[in-house]
Order: C-alpha cells, then structure tokens, then sequence
C-alpha cells in the first residue's frame, strides 16, 4: 500500500546549516498494516509522515501509495487516498462552522468541484450514529460550533470525519500530544477501532511509549534519519514496555 524506496531529504541543502532528516530509507507497508514510528526529537520520524502525505517533497527516491508513485504530487492530489489527523486540535476543522457542517464538508472532501452532500435526514442519522461511539453526547449538539469544543472533542470529531470520505491511508501525527490523558485515551481508543473497522493502513508518531506498545501491528523507530529497528507483528508481540524504554535509556 505504501513504498517508499531509497527515499533522501536534506533541508537547508548546500548551506552549513544543512540537515539531514532522511538518509537512504526504504520501507513498505502492506494494506490494512497499523504502523507505529518512535524516536527522539529530530530522528526523522515527522518528515517521513510529511513525505508520505505530501507536505515535503524527496529529494531522491520514489513515494508510492497503493501502487501509484506520488513522489511529486502535492499533498492535495493524495487526498484521494490519504487523511491525515495533526497534533494540534484546532487543525482540521472549521471553528465556526458547526458540527454537522463540520461533518458535511469532510464527506466532501475528495469530491468534484460543484459537488455536494446534503444534511438531511439520512445524513443527520448517519453522523450522529459515528459521533455516538465517542460516549461524549455531542450527537445530540450537531448544530454546536466546532470552536467551541474542548481540543479533545475536537480530535475524536476530526478522527470520524477523516473516514467520512473514501480513503485507504490515515496518517496520525502525534494526535494526543496536546490533550490531556482521559481526552488522549479516547482518541487512541476511537484511532484504533476506525482503523480496524475500515481496514485502513496506518502510520502514528508519538512520543507515548505506552501507547507505542499498545497500539499497532508494527512498531519502528527511528534515528538520525534511518530507520534503526522494525519490529514485527509476531515480535511486538513479545516486547516488553522495558524493552521499549530501554531503546531510549
């Protein structure tokens, strides 16, 4: 589903404040895979999301996304495939806008221009039964503004409408590091059922060790840009939480 092959990104290139984010990394990920990245600040494990949604561009080496090279598709053009959930709760979603509408345009979201989903009945039921699953009571407040929601009710409302619209990759890039515990459970928690549900291949970069080990069938970290361990699903398995904090002791 996702390839990455000899993949290279230097930021600041030819200048002495050059960085090297990614070094000669290939790395293939099979559909319906729920992958895990860890590392330290700096390791790589951010760029190498943003190269696979688009936002940074290779500068050697090949992207592709269920058989597709996207190495130099902008990250509007992978949206066909690609949703991707960020760190901060206020990105993704119309503050102003309500809940529903909220939910309408994000059904929309890789249609034809001039095309549009009406908030009828059936389309009222159908979000209020996906935001249910949250146990939070917001699909009774559909008609709530967005802005208005705690950040952790925002990041489980934009976790249900990246599935709202047809995509095949969810890209979470540390979706609880702003929350606070209960909020970031609930998220994982919801992350994980919608990523079993709708058989999605997955990529999350979290500095949670906790939920690195109980979350995902795969587990990588990272350093100096390359990846320095891959951990399988028969092997993560038999991981301690041990093992993992002693990769960082």
């Amino acid at each position: 589903m996702i390839a990455l092959n000899s993949v290279y990104k230097t930021f600041n290139r030819g200048k002495a404040s050059a960085i090297i984010a990614i070094n000669n990394v290939s790395l293939n990920i099979a559909a319906g895979e729920f992958v895990v990245i860890v590392g330290s600040n700096g390791s790589g494990k951010s760029t190498l999301l943003n190269l696979v949604a688009g936002s940074v561009y290779a500068d050697e080496g090949t992207v592709q996304i269920d058989g597709n090279n996207v190495t130099r598709m902008a990250d509007h053009q992978r949206s066909k495939w690609v949703a991707r959930v960020f760190q901060n709760p206020l990105s993704g979603t119309a503050p102003d806008l309500s809940i529903i509408d909220n939910f309408r345009l994000a059904a929309i979201r890789t249609k034809r221009k001039g095309l549009s989903v009406g908030v009828n009945a059936g389309f009222m039921d159908k979000v209020k039964g996906h935001i249910a699953t949250l146990g939070m009571g917001l699909e009774n407040k559909l008609e709530q503004p967005m802005g208005t929601l705690s950040g952790g009710q925002r990041q489980a409302l934009t976790l249900l409408m990246s599935v709202m619209d047809s995509c095949k990759v969810l890209l979470l890039d540390e979706p609880t590091a702003a929350l606070d515990p209960r909020s970031a459970e609930t998220v994982m928690r919801t992350a994980d059922q919608l990523i079993r549900d709708f058989n999605l291949t997955s990529i999350l970069i979290t500095h949670n060790l906790k939920d690195a080990y109980q979350y995902g069938t795969r587990l990588i970290q990272m350093n100096e840009g390359a990846i320095v361990r891959d951990v399988s699903a028969e092997e993560k398995k038999t991981l301690t939480q041990n093992d993992l904090f002693s990769w960082f002791s």
